[in-house]
């Protein structure tokens, strides 16, 4: 029988669609997310960022969320405005704050008057700076002043998208495949992580000369498509609601009397610091962990076809078979064509590890990380769903958490002589710490609700993501102090490089080219010399922390009852035709 057609939400097409417009969105905002991260080295050799300066940018993303509370507003906005509205805002606000991030790092800033504005003043800003957390500081790139400035409103744009892409799936899968609808969305953002690797290198060395700027044009490019999705979406969902006469869905707002009720929950606490302390292991980690794999890794760089344009598209098609057939295979009712996408997606990612090794380039390497969680992520949602030990999964993800960052910061530097032994060293660890990625967001989110009344459960979230964005703010930046303190030889080469050029200049020995010249060449050779073993180890420090809050959680869920063990769908009769 043919199921009737009334509303646009009836027909699984037009629904699907409406979930892939949005998916794509935040696919191009998650580009845009890192698309710095994989060029650290560029952005220290060619616009003379240092570490702290690179941290301290990458961390502006969520300054803004977690200082002037806008995470909070945002969740006003869409409970205000609705999911329409609030999803075409979201996307303008991204990208305006990726052309100022793009013209912060284009040529057209070196020596503008913007230039000389801002690496004269914004050195000093009054209580933040008193507080150890103002988003600039004296000495930093002019150009990383700006790219924070747009980098932190586009923080508040892409905060806004996620929360208002969870409330559209909601709204359209209602009742329908709303658990399926999530995961996918989620996995193909996160191939917008490994797209970032291997594309934003690429544009960046685009025809073998180097500008940075190509690599945020095209991050901006992908911004201006997420904004048209959500455009196209506002009249599909338009069109929605005048079919079934119902205003937008609305969720009880914010309230600040909420808070007592949160906070007296020792659970939720519990929680809110895991989360916090295991995506600060996390996402930070990303931003650097290109350059981490090319200060540790023997690499090689490939000639002739492996060192063309060609084979990064040919890898990304690559790529892009193991995430759907991994990620498929999960759904498949047929056991012959699930065991034959299984194979067929480790025949793939095994041809992906191949080409990555001779190619012979780290960004390459690390875009295998979001690969294995795109394969498991479904398994791990629907294990805690029918089977539970939700808590038991929180500690086992913390624990790989630990053994990954350890092996970072202690065993792939043994392997620094060996081509082929740290290569494989890194992906197996990658691939692990990809796995530690889906196990701790598939039982950290379903056991909010277990923990808090169903009333003020988007309180609850709203609370989680600030504490959240308070580690996505801060650790970026420690690991680019931590890197700079831990390597005081690196530092004090490039000043003295820059001291001697400007002597040599201002006394008529070499002229400012040359001089340039000669300090990007220090630089670039600096760039890939960092010993990251104390950031490492203090991410690792974060995870040792999850583990033992786990370990607590656990506990007192046992203790209390809380239900984190259990099933989240109870004993009940599944219906034959689902």
């Amino acid at each position: 029988m043919t199921e009737k057609i009334q509303t646009l939400r009836d027909n699984a097409a037009v629904r699907w669609l409406a979930l892939l417009l949005l998916a794509l969105a935040m696919f191009c905002s998650y580009i845009f997310m890192d698309i710095l991260s994989p060029i650290k080295d560029l952005m220290q050799s060619t616009r003379g960022w240092d570490s702290t300066a690179f941290g301290t940018m990458q961390g502006a993303e969520t300054f803004l969320n977690v200082f002037v509370f806008f995470l909070i507003f945002a969740g006003i906005i869409l409970d205000k405005m609705g999911v329409r509205f609030t999803a075409v805002l979201s996307g303008a606000v991204m990208l305006i704050g990726g052309l100022i991030k793009y013209y912060a790092v284009s040529k057209a800033f070196m020596g503008s008057g913007v230039e000389a504005w801002f690496t004269n003043h914004l050195n000093y800003i009054p209580g933040f700076q008193e507080l150890g957390v103002a988003p600039f500081y004296e000495g930093m790139p002019a150009s990383a002043k700006v790219a924070a400035v747009g980098f932190m409103i586009f923080g508040c744009g892409v905060e806004m998208a996620g929360i208002t892409v969870s409330r559209g799936i909601v709204k359209w899968f209602k009742g329908r495949e709303t658990a399926l609808a999530m995961g996918s969305e989620m996995a193909l953002a996160r191939l917008g992580v490994a797209t970032c690797m291997i594309f934003s290198p690429f544009f960046a060395k685009l025809g073998g000369n180097i500008d940075v700027s190509r690599s945020v044009a095209f991050g901006v490019v992908l911004l201006c498509i997420a904004l048209m999705m959500f455009i196209v979406y506002f009249f599909m969902d338009k069109k929605l609601d005048s079919q079934t006469g119902e205003a937008e869905e609305k969720d009880d707002p914010f309230k600040v009397s909420d808070i007592g009720k949160i906070l007296s929950s020792g659970g939720f606490w519990l929680v809110a610091l895991l989360c916090v302390l295991y995506y600060s292991a996390i996402f930070p980690f990303q931003k650097y962990a290109v350059n981490m794999l090319q200060c540790n890794l023997t690499l090689n760089p490939g000639e002739g076809f492996w060192a063309g344009s060609s084979v990064t598209i040919i890898q990304y098609l690559v790529m892009l078979v193991v995430a759907v057939c991994s990620f498929t295979s999960n759904f498949s009712k047929n056991k012959n064509a699930k065991v034959g996408l299984m194979i067929l997606a480790v025949i793939a990612l095994i041809v992906y590890c191949y080409m990555g090794y001779m190619r012979g380039t780290a960004e390459t390497i690390f875009a295998v990380f979001p690969l294995l969680a795109v394969a498991i992520t479904p398994i791990l949602g629907n294990y805690v769903d029918h089977k539970g030990k939700a808590a038991s999964m929180l500690m086992i993800g913390s624990l790989l958490l630990i053994i990954c960052h350890l092996t970072f910061a202690f065993i792939l530097p043994q392997f620094k002589g060996s081509a082929v032994g740290g290569v494989m060293v890194a992906y197996i660890t990658i691939l692990v710490l990809g796995a530690s990625f889906s196990l701790v967001p598939a039982a950290l989110w379903p056991s909010v609700p277990k923990l808090v009344d169903e009333k003020i459960i988007g309180s609850a979230y709203a609370l989680i993501f600030w504490i959240q964005n308070i580690g996505l703010w801060l650790f970026p930046l420690l690991i680019g102090k931590v890197l700079d303190k831990t390597n005081p030889e690196i530092v004090a080469s490039i000043a003295q490089v820059k001291a001697d050029t400007s002597a040599a200049v201002a006394s008529g020995l070499m002229t400012p080219e040359q001089a340039a010249e000669q300090v990007q060449a220090v630089a670039e050779q600096a760039a890939v010399q960092y010993d990251y073993t104390w950031p490492l180890v203090m991410l690792a420090c974060l995870g040792v922390a999850a583990l033992i809050l786990g370990i607590v959680l656990k506990a007192v869920d046992k203790k209390q009852n809380l239900g984190l063990e259990q099933p989240n769908i109870v004993a009940e009769e599944v219906p034959a035709a689902e």
